[in-house]
């Protein structure tokens, strides 16, 4: 693998572990999810006044205590990627970072002996967001030049340029990290039968897909067969892309309801 590859993978994946982290912080607060619906829509069906997703006040995990969370595969896998992250932030300070005491750009090792567990915990202390962005800055080279100082000399620069040992080091494990948050939410790329909720239109089997670089989206087993105002796929299955996917959770919603249920549209031609 050639190194602007493995860079774009780094930073790829530590993005993706940021974006998701949110939920990951959710899922530890909720019990397990079932596979309907898919986590992709909380945003969407949770309530307006929900404030969980607030994660820039939230304490790191490893500095949290926990006395009941209700997930502990997710409680398990938040410990494990945050440490993977800041373990990996501890060994790349250790061989480029150059900058000195004070610097906001410079990643603080911990500290045994501080007075406080924010104090010990270092940059650690900030949280998996500065850890991902101190990480990519260093993937992706920045603040590796001679900086010009107020009488005009130029000062040595902050960081050196990563190592391609290194960048493969961070490689691998972004994307550990990145895989196993995916799986614990599901999003990673599954194919999924959605349990005891056949099609509102025809009955047949529901099923959800699910990429970790796509938006879910369901396809009904019968085909062209069923009613669903929902195109077909490239298989001849009715899909219900991310733009339709809360009409089949209302769907569904009333197929639990019967007596509520009204009479459903036809299919739009494809």
């Amino acid at each position: 693998m050639n190194y602007a590859t493995a860079v774009y993978e780094t930073v790829a994946a530590l993005r993706s572990i940021r974006e998701q982290w949110a939920e990951l912080l959710l899922a530890i607060e909720t019990p397990p999810a079932d596979v309907w619906p898919p986590r992709q829509l909380a945003h969407t069906l949770r309530a307006v006044d929900d404030e969980q997703l607030v994660v820039e006040d939230r304490a790191p995990l490893v500095l949290r205590e926990h006395p009941a969370p209700a997930n502990l595969d997710a409680l398990d896998a938040g410990l494990a990627i945050e440490r993977q992250v800041f373990d990996l932030a501890d060994t790349l300070a250790a061989a480029v970072q150059h900058t000195s005491h004070g610097d906001p750009r410079r990643w603080d090792y911990q500290h045994p002996g501080a007075a406080h567990a924010r104090g010990a915990a270092g940059s650690r202390a900030h949280g998996l967001h500065f850890a991902c962005v101190w990480v990519e800055g260093r993937v992706l080279d920045e603040d590796t030049e001679p900086e010009q100082q107020l009488d005009g000399a130029l000062a040595a620069p902050p960081f050196a340029p990563m190592p391609p040992h290194l960048l493969h080091e961070a490689r691998r494990t972004a994307r550990l990290a990145e895989g196993r948050l995916l799986r614990t939410l599901g999003l990673d790329q599954r194919t999924t039968p959605v349990p005891d909720r056949p099609c509102p239109w025809c009955g047949g089997e529901l099923t959800l897909h699910t990429d970790p670089d796509e938006a879910p989206k369901v396809t009904c087993s019968t085909g062209e067969d069923c009613t669903a105002p929902v195109p077909l796929d490239d298989h001849g299955r009715r899909v219900w892309g991310w733009a339709d996917l809360v009409c089949l959770v209302a769907a569904l919603a009333e197929a639990d309801h019967p007596a509520t249920m009204q009479m459903r549209p036809a299919a739009r031609p494809t």
